[in-house]
């Protein structure tokens, strides 16, 4: 909120400096992100009156002015300004003048008596960027027929002024007008408040224009008044224009510009309508597909039903709340208006600017809450101001009311509040502040158990709990008056459940695995969701950063690709990278038969992909191609010491043979294989990419350290080799071995897998180790013999597995 420190005085004026006065704003909760001077000192600059001029003798582009600058004789200066005009009353800097530095000088311009071309001047007619005000250079500075001849420049246009601009909060929209700002410095210091003298306009008719409210849920009230005869093309008058430009506002004509001042002196927004191009009543509702409005901006944007459209016969004639239409905006020509004081709910309003990639001074008021009980003095004053600027005649305010919101009273404990403050701010203190906060309150309770209701007023609509009040309570008894104590406990390093490790650890892991980290953009293009997740209705985005990032990832092989291709791009042959991050999938579940969705899971996933040799480049090991079993290995060792089991299944994004489902705890946590050959060829990749994706919550539980006697007795090895059907995984037979083996069984594992002569068709041999060893004693012969009957035992009965030898 940008305004200048002059129009704040006129509301309330402290008796404060203008660095004391930017200081209690800012640690009252409104920042103060700048409090500069309106313009540089002009000492020596005054009024001047151009009384005649001529053509310079010698310069083709100059004239020489005759200028009165109250001082008897008229100065003779030389001018090149192009609108010079006699009678024309403009800045005159005097002969030991000194101007603000001009662009690329150091120090600033001295005014001297010169000879140009042959004619003397003593002085210096200015613009107003030679004078600092501004960078408009097209002329001299006009400053009207009201200007004393010969007072100083300063004076005249209240340059003695500075302009503040408050960084608000987001909850903080009663501050988006000079009275808000007002509001706050008699609250805090006491000062009186003198509200803009807003009297009833006199109805010079009775003529209302009809306006209905269809959707009472976004807007709950709409104020308007008819003006007829207004002349439009009347000049804004000077201290208007020079509040608005203070404020940051450009002046755009006088209808415009008392819509722009009534908005920025009591924050409540209006629009004028040029009553003549509207057809039919106003209706304000909700758009409707296919329903277009082009707006002031010249922007053309498409409705729908989330949208609230103001109406008349024609169709849409404004976004409410956010900008008006175009076909029926008040111009130069206009004669004839209806002024429109609207109250739209916040949930209405927000996001929907945003949606049409534009904002505007209304919807960012609206969509943060607008004052909803001053419609009426809102059009009182704005009707004041146009028949003040461009005459006309008024009717009646015609004040339609559908739904206002309700202001439910907000209780606040008084110890609670002292707790939380951390400084015993007194009930009467507290009672204080809430009255001139402008609070309605009650007290309740003694002791322990006293408190205050506070019923918040119409433009406060941040006030919703009770640590609203507190902190209420808080910026009026001073920030600063709070002391600053360290916490008085003690600071304890709680130890992490040993069952439990962190996702850094995984990190930690994958890294030194050799694996980089990376990461992605949680929204991604369309088809990697169909390509890498095959989901052919992903989560999209309404309002994506770009074209191509416009749904939620259910995936991050995506990413991963990307980020491999980027890479390979830059000549790196070798890539290896991981990410940890989360995936958004539909919650869906069965309700009568049908699929029903229910929210959004957002689980988080660990993926990581191995693109091009196995390892760094070494004359000690052949070079080879990153393969199935290197990935696989390396999810081993992220889950270790945990023992996972891998079943081959099939993956939208992985190649059918050489993928697998990776399983722990009988729950299938993720995918391991290689990237499919067709998205190979599709993504442009020169070799194979391996690649898994693994929940991320079974990976951080961990199994607890257990006691296991070591043996000092010595182990005995054996191999088994058996014959059987092909399509028998070696995983399977070696469940069944170790749910069946004798407790001198330590450990079975496969050693080799043969196909090819000797072997039938459709059969494979397999050969397994198995470590025998008891701790009690020496195994003989004889047990081990038994033990190794029992294991041929299972695979021949359950299995028609053959020994070979």
């Amino acid at each position: 909120m940008q305004f200048s420190e002059s129009w704040l005085r006129t509301l309330v004026d402290p008796d404060l400096s203008t660095q004391e006065l930017s200081h209690l704003l800012t640690m009252s909760g409104l920042e103060v992100e700048e409090c500069r001077e309106v313009g540089p000192p002009l000492a020596g600059v005054v009024v001047g009156k151009i009384l005649s001029f001529e053509k310079h003798p010698n310069a083709d582009r100059l004239k020489v002015c005759q200028v009165d600058v109250g001082q008897g004789a008229a100065l003779g200066i030389v001018c090149g300004a192009p609108n010079v005009v006699q009678g024309m009353r403009v800045p005159c800097a005097l002969v030991g003048a000194r101007l603000p530095a001009p662009t690329g000088a150091a120090a600033p311009l001295e005014i001297k008596a010169a000879t140009m071309r042959g004619v003397e001047s003593a002085g210096m007619l200015c613009s107003a960027r030679e004078l600092g005000l501004s960078d408009d250079h097209s002329g001299l500075l006009d400053l009207g027929q009201d200007a004393p001849v010969g007072a100083s420049v300063s004076e005249v246009l209240a340059l003695d002024d500075h302009i503040f601009l408050v960084k608000l909060t987001p909850n903080r929209a009663d501050c988006l007008s000079v009275l808000g700002i007002a509001r706050e410095v008699r609250a805090l210091t006491g000062a009186t408040l003198k509200l803009p003298d807003i009297p009833a306009v006199r109805d010079a008719g009775r003529e209302t224009f009809p306006v209905r409210i269809s959707a009472p849920d976004g807007c709950g009230r709409f104020t308007g008044r008819v003006i007829r005869h207004v002349d439009a093309k009347a000049p804004t008058p000077a201290w208007m224009k020079q509040r608005l430009e203070r404020a940051g506002q450009r002046s755009i004509s006088a209808l415009v510009d008392v819509t722009n001042y009534v908005m920025l002196e009591l924050g409540r927004p209006l629009h004028v309508y040029d009553l003549d191009k509207l057809k039919g009543g106003i209706d304000v509702r909700f758009g409707r597909k296919g329903e277009t409005l082009k707006l002031l901006n010249e922007q053309t944007v498409e409705l729908d039903e989330s949208v609230l459209a103001i109406t008349d016969a024609s169709g849409p004639i404004g976004l409410a709340g956010i900008m008006g239409g175009d076909s029926t905006k008040a111009d130069l020509e206009t004669r004839n208006v209806f002024l429109e004081a609207a109250f739209f709910f916040p949930d209405a309003i927000a996001g929907r600017a945003r949606r049409f990639n534009f904002s505007s001074d209304a919807s960012h008021r609206f969509e943060r809450g607008v004052d909803f009980d001053n419609n009426v003095a809102g059009i009182e004053r704005a009707t004041a101001l146009i028949l003040e600027i461009c005459g006309g005649e008024a009717g009646p305010v015609a004040d339609t009311v559908a739904k206002l919101p309700e202001r439910p009273p907000v209780r606040v404990r008084v110890a609670r509040a002292q707790r939380i403050i951390g400084v015993p701010v007194e009930a009467n203190e507290m009672a204080d502040h809430f009255s001139r906060l402008g609070f309605q309150s009650r007290r309740e309770g003694t002791g322990a158990s006293e408190a205050f209701v506070v019923t918040p007023p119409s433009f406060r609509f941040d006030i919703q709990i009770e640590e609203d009040l507190i902190e209420e309570v808080a910026r009026m008894h001073g920030f600063e008056r709070i002391p600053a104590n360290p916490p008085s406990a003690l600071a304890v390093m709680k130890a992490l459940p040993e069952g439990r490790r962190t996702l850094h650890q995984l990190r930690e892991r994958l890294a030194s695995a050799d694996y980089q980290e990376v990461v992605n953009y949680s929204f991604v293009e369309e088809a990697w969701e169909k390509d890498f997740a095959g989901n052919d209705k992903p989560l999209r985005l309404l309002n994506p950063i770009a074209s191509q990032l416009a749904v939620m990832r259910s995936s991050l092989i995506g990413g991963l690709v990307a980020n491999v291709r980027y890479n390979l791009n830059r000549k790196l042959d070798r890539v290896r990278v991981f990410e940890i991050g989360r995936a958004f999938l539909r919650d869906t579940a069965i309700v009568d038969g049908e699929l029903s969705v229910a929210g959004i899971l957002q689980p988080t996933r660990v993926s990581a992909a191995a693109f091009g040799s196995a390892d760094e480049e070494q004359w000690s090991v052949a070079a080879r191609g990153v393969d199935f079993y290197d990935v696989k290995g390396d999810v081993e060792a992220l889950l270790a010491p945990a023992v996972p089991r891998f079943e081959p299944s099939a993956h939208p994004s992985l190649h059918p043979g050489r993928s697998a489902r990776v399983i722990l705890d009988n729950r299938e946590i993720g995918w391991v294989g290689e990237l499919h050959p067709a998205l190979q060829r599709k993504y442009e990749l020169p070799a194979p990419m391996v690649l898994f994706e693994l929940e991320a919550e079974p990976l951080l539980a961990r199994e607890l350290p257990r006691f296991e006697e070591v043996s000092k007795f010595p182990a005995v090895r054996r191999d088994l080799a058996v014959t059987l059907d092909d399509e028998i995984p070696a995983q399977t037979l070696l469940d069944t071995m170790m749910a069946t083996r004798p407790a001198i069984v330590d450990a079975i594992s496969v050693f080799d897998v043969y196909r090819g002569k000797g072997i039938e068709k459709g059969k494979k041999g397999l050969a397994f180790r198995v470590l025998l060893q008891d701790t009690q004693k020496t195994l003989t012969d004889a047990e081990v013999d038994a033990a190794m009957a029992v294991l041929l035992d299972v695979l021949e009965k359950k299995f028609s597995g053959k020994r070979r030898q």
